[in-house]
């Protein structure tokens, strides 16, 4: 707010966070009391916070234009020179109906085409923007989720086709405290199209103070891609780029098809022990081997029938419930007809198939991916030859790259710039976790069966050196060793390169790592 001639709205104004403050910098720049209404206005769908927000602004001898509706039902009318807020972070699961309705239609008004898992707050963004005038500036409080969610990547076209000039505001450190969610704050003005847009990276609120100093950074989108390279150097960005449009870099998906795990409904139910197995006496034709629920278990580059029969033995879950013919055995009859006493068949998933225990299998993968990750996704042999679950995908390679893929593509991928690609791809969620779904698996960058062909000879060499730091959870070293082969002899990049590559993910990685230390704390 710079003018006392200044027009102001906070659509979703709740009990007038926003609305104080404005009313007070409006009070600052000489607007008395009396006309402050007709230059600041709040929206606000709940009756009793905009009762709360009126009795705030009284009680601080302030005073606002509030009206009572629902934001998207407010026709645009561009006189506004800031629309500034927070706008309801609802997410798609919770925001359905009507409700959800009238945002899309809003934002479609607008010329944004938004998919139905769409948060609340994309559209809001972009309804709100619609209430400026031509010079007008935005500022909202927004999920760091814009970065790198495959939804927002419309609202991220949308920002840069409609504004002169974009500000992403970035801390390093969790702002509002008991909230893990990371968040960024939008600045967005003018009319017009912004090519490029700056990236501010700041420690604290308190440190808003220096907005305008040095720090900030300026980059350019290349086509549809995330906002998440934006956080690391112009540099590294560049090598990155640059690499990954090389022959001898390609994507998971060009090797072949990655799929989610089967989905039983209750893993309680339909996975068992061996000891479980033996009381129930099911045999064989009831039974598909797995690899155990969750990903804790898979630490080295394959997964051998030896290792799963270890696991077996020590009590993990190695076995699905999976009768495969139509006709049950007695002992696959027994334990259906306990099922359905415990009434296992009413849950989501088991009361919308037919029959209710017979779980839809996916096809046993050539490579297991993990997709939830504390440090980086694994890629896995499947020497077991076992089944999934979904706490894991499944990679099924093409049929001309198996032998090769399945042996040397987990070696491979333990190279810098697989590792800094998976943290660009992917999204951070709570606690620091870095997850993939399966379209960002997909655009994984990995070395080319063409590299592995050239250089695989060498890549098998560093199997006995790479299990030892595998063992002893060392990856910085295992990733030099891959490094050596992959980026250095291969590739020819510099050591200054290469130690920028590790240093762009080190950031990625730590400032995952970072929120969740802060989330804690906070609790």
């Amino acid at each position: 707010m710079r003018r006392r001639s200044d027009r102001v709205l906070e659509p979703s104004c709740g009990d007038a966070a926003f609305l104080v403050p404005a009313a007070e910098r409006l009070r600052d720049l000489g607007v008395s009391r009396r006309n402050i209404p007709n230059q600041l206005q709040g929206v606000e769908i709940h009756k009793a916070s905009v009762e709360e927000a009126e009795e705030r602004l009284d009680e601080e001898g302030l005073s606002a234009t509030i009206v009572h509706s629902d934001f998207f039902d407010c026709e645009p009318r561009p006189v506004f020179d800031a629309v500034v807020g927070n706008p309801p972070f609802i997410r798609y699961q919770s925001f359905s109906g009507e409700a959800r309705a009238k945002s899309l239609r809003a934002a479609l008004a607008h010329g944004v085409r938004l998919t139905a898992l769409a948060s609340s707050w994309a559209a809001f963004v972009i309804h709100a923007s619609e209430f400026l005038n031509e010079n007008g500036r935005l500022g909202m409080v927004l999920p760091a989720e814009l970065l790198s969610v495959n939804y927002a990547a419309e609202v991220r076209r949308f920002l840069l086709n409609r504004f002169a000039n974009v500000r992403l505001v970035l801390f390093d450190n969790l702002v509002f405290p008991g909230v893990t969610a990371e968040v960024v704050l939008l600045l967005a003005e003018g009319r017009g199209t912004a090519k490029s847009f700056e990236v501010i990276q700041l420690r604290d609120l308190a440190a808003l103070a220096d907005l305008n100093g040095p720090g900030s950074l300026d980059f350019l989108p290349s086509g549809g891609e995330k906002w998440t390279p934006a956080l690391i150097s112009s540099d590294a960005l560049k090598v990155y780029r640059d690499l990954t449009r090389e022959r001898a870099f390609s994507r998971l998906v060009d090797w072949g098809e990655t799929y989610l795990g089967n989905v039983t409904g209750n893993n309680g139910y339909f996975t068992l022990t061996a000891e479980q197995v033996g009381k129930l006496k099911l045999g064989p034709e009831d039974l598909l081997k797995i690899s155990p629920p969750g990903s804790r278990h898979l630490r080295g580059l394959t997964f051998t029938a030896k290792a799963w029969r270890e696991m077996a033995n020590r009590g993990a879950r190695s076995y699905l419930f999976a009768p495969q013919g139509d006709v049950l055995s007695p002992a696959a009859r027994a334990y259906v007809t306990d099922g359905e006493r415990k009434e296992v068949q009413k849950a989501y998933k088991c009361s919308n198939r037919t029959p209710w225990w017979r779980v839809p299998q996916v096809e046993k993968p050539d490579i297991l991916f993990s997709y939830m990750n504390h440090d980086h996704p694994r890629l896995i042999a499947n020497d077991a030859g076992i089944s999934i679950l979904n706490s894991l995908y499944g990679l099924k390679l093409r049929d001309q790259l198996r032998d090769v893929g399945k042996s040397l593509l987990p070696i491979a991928c333990l190279n810098s710039l697989t590792l800094l690609g998976s943290e660009v791809v992917g999204r951070a969620y709570g606690g620091g976790l870095l997850k993939h779904e399966p379209r960002e698996a997909d655009l994984l960058p990995t070395p080319s069966a063409e590299a592995l062909d050239e250089i695989g000879g060498q890549l098998a060499l560093l199997k006995p050196q790479l299990a030892i730091a595998l063992r002893s959870n060392d990856l910085s070293a295992a990733v030099r060793l891959v490094d050596s082969v992959v980026l250095t002899k291969h590739m020819r990049i510099t050591e200054h390169e290469l130690q920028g590559l590790r240093r762009a993910r080190e950031l990625l990685f730590n400032r995952r790592v970072s929120r969740a230390v802060s989330a804690r704390v906070s609790d």
